[in-house]
């Protein structure tokens, strides 16, 4: 029969040639059954390879990665509200020191950031900052709200997010520790 390989990206060779709409046919009745019954999506890539001898076509079957992703929506909505709180208790309670004015507050289901900050001023924070030890999402909040200030990562950044986060790289390093993914 025909190679299979179990990753993310399945090769099947097939080595007699034969036209694209006979291959698609035959890949129809052989593999996609096998698929369909694990309810993967399917994108099906056909290509003329050109080695010699023989030229053969190569079927390339991925299956659609889920996103690896974030929590599930329901977490998101069950934690969304909390984390809005906090987030705003903390930006007022932070916000008393540096005067900052900042647009509107988003809490959002990111896929790799805890906070952002956008140049109008919006701050979005990750819907987990709710489920973070506190002296964390204190972190991550003085450091979005400190990109209102300076919007990189400079050293008179760093030095205002120093004003109210003296130990702010020991609390960066133990946050790479966390992940936004659900896990």
């Amino acid at each position: 029969m025909y190679p299979v390989h179990r990753s993310d990206l399945c090769t099947f060779a097939i080595l007699h040639i034969m036209n694209e709409k006979q291959l698609l046919k035959k890949l129809r009745s052989l593999f996609m059954p096998r698929f369909l019954r694990s309810k993967a999506t399917i994108k099906i890539q056909v290509g003329l390879r050109t080695r010699k001898p023989p030229p053969r076509f190569v079927i390339r079957v991925r299956q659609k990665r889920r996103s690896a992703l974030v929590g599930t929506h329901a977490a998101y909505k069950k934690h969304k509200e909390t984390a809005r709180e906090l987030v705003h208790r903390k930006l007022t309670e932070h916000n008393a020191h540096y005067a900052l004015a900042f647009g509107k507050v988003a809490i959002r289901n990111q896929r790799t950031r805890w906070g952002s900050c956008s140049k109008k001023g919006n701050l979005n924070f990750h819907y987990r900052i709710a489920l973070l030890p506190e002296h964390l999402a204190d972190y991550v909040i003085v450091h979005e709200l400190c990109h209102l200030a300076e919007f990189n990562h400079s050293k008179k950044f760093w030095s205002l997010v120093a004003q109210t986060i003296p130990d702010h790289r020991a609390r960066r390093k133990v946050l790479k520790g966390y992940t936004t993914r659900k896990t």
